[in-house]
Order: C-alpha cells, then sequence, then structure tokens
C-alpha cells in the first residue's frame, strides 16, 4: 500500500472538505487495512477526491511571473495540470526568480516541463512591451 500524505486521528479517522465543486461536501474518510471508506459525498466524485487527496495530493499552481520591459511588471500564470502537492513551495521559489521578456501572450509557454512535472507554466494574459 501506498505511503498516506495526510494525519489520521487515533481511530483511523479524518474530516476533510471535498473542494472538486461549489457543494463543498464534508468528507469523513475511514482507513481500515488496505480499506478506505469515504462518507459525506453527494457524488462519486467525492469518493475519488478523497483517495487522491490522500494517496497523492497535487494542484494547479497559480502565481504571477515577473515581467521584464512590459507596460505590467508581473503576468498571471499557471502550471498546464495539477503537480504534486509536496512540489508547491519549490515551484514558488523557481517562479521568485523566474523573469520573462516582454511581449507575453497568453498560453504562452513560460517554463517548459515545470520542476519535470510533465506540465508547463503558461501565461494567463497579454502583457504588451514597452
Amino acid at each position: 500500500m501506498e505511503e498516506i500524505n495526510s494525519t489520521f486521528t487515533t481511530n483511523n479517522k479524518r474530516s476533510m472538505t471535498c473542494i472538486i465543486c461549489p457543494m463543498g461536501c464534508p468528507l469523513e474518510v475511514i482507513m481500515d487495512g488496505n480499506e478506505v471508506s469515504v462518507s459525506g459525498n453527494s457524488c462519486k466524485r467525492g469518493v475519488d477526491y478523497a483517495k487522491k487527496e490522500l494517496f497523492s495530493p497535487s494542484r494547479t499552481l497559480t502565481c504571477t511571473v515577473s515581467v521584464l520591459n512590459g507596460k505590467r511588471p508581473l503576468v498571471s500564470a499557471k502550471t498546464s495540470g495539477e503537480i504534486p502537492k509536496d512540489l508547491l513551495l519549490a515551484g514558488m521559489e523557481k517562479i521568485r526568480r523566474l523573469r520573462v521578456n516582454a511581449p507575453v501572450k497568453q498560453g504562452e509557454i513560460l517554463e517548459k516541463d515545470f520542476l519535470q512535472t510533465g506540465f508547463d507554466l503558461i501565461a494567463c494574459e497579454d502583457v504588451e512591451k514597452l
């Protein structure tokens, strides 16, 4: 069985909120050996979310990147997919040092294969050159 990336109470029970849709279902997850049971979800996506959150949590990283010679100093950006949650701080540190030259176009790849995750860091808007 994979290592669990979350903390359970002494009775192997954990509460979490599903973030897949605006419903925000309050989930209760119980680990019993290799079995995971989830309750409180309104749909199957809640079960899938809870299991993914336990065994391989990941997030889309959203940020701003410094722009050189642009009409604005920053461009909003995000990863093209969800990266492992434990890489978020390293990702933000890399972004803090990243500089891109204007012009920047929405959808432009700012960093290919960001942190060797298979996902790119892409611009979410245009920034014109000075």
